[in-house]
């Protein structure tokens, strides 16, 4: 399986915007962007064409125009990026990332049944 390409931050938030809604003319994204972030439409022209170079949308012509897709699926990013995290702030243990939240809040009921199911189920793999 391949890894799925790096997207910064910023980056994320074209995605969102095409995980939502696909195809998107740029100015279209950009004028949802300049109203949620500020951004300059080149600004998100510049994101667009990053994304393009990664492999992560793709670009149809439409007219005058290019419409954009998303080519990463939402899910495997989101795999990735939880992935990184897990490895970069808890050595790649989930028992201290569950014991770091946690501590910061009181697991409900339903969290914990919900855990228990999750460790049941790998314990019967």
């Amino acid at each position: 399986m391949l890894k799925p390409p790096t997207i910064s931050d910023a980056e994320s938030h074209v995605m969102e915007l095409l995980w939502r809604q696909a195809p998107q003319a740029a100015e279209d994204l950009a004028a949802t962007l300049h109203a949620s972030q500020g951004w300059q439409a080149s600004t998100t022209k510049t994101l667009i064409n990053r994304l393009l170079k990664k492999g992560a949308v793709s670009a149809s012509r439409d007219g005058r125009r290019f419409l954009y897709s998303p080519q990463l699926g939402r899910d495997a990013w989101l795999s990735s990026k939880s992935m990184s995290l897990i490895d970069r702030l808890f050595g790649g243990g989930l028992a201290p990332l569950v014991a770091q939240f946690a501590s910061q809040r009181k697991l409900s009921k339903a969290d914990i049944a919900a855990l228990k199911a999750l460790i049941k189920e790998q314990e019967d793999d």
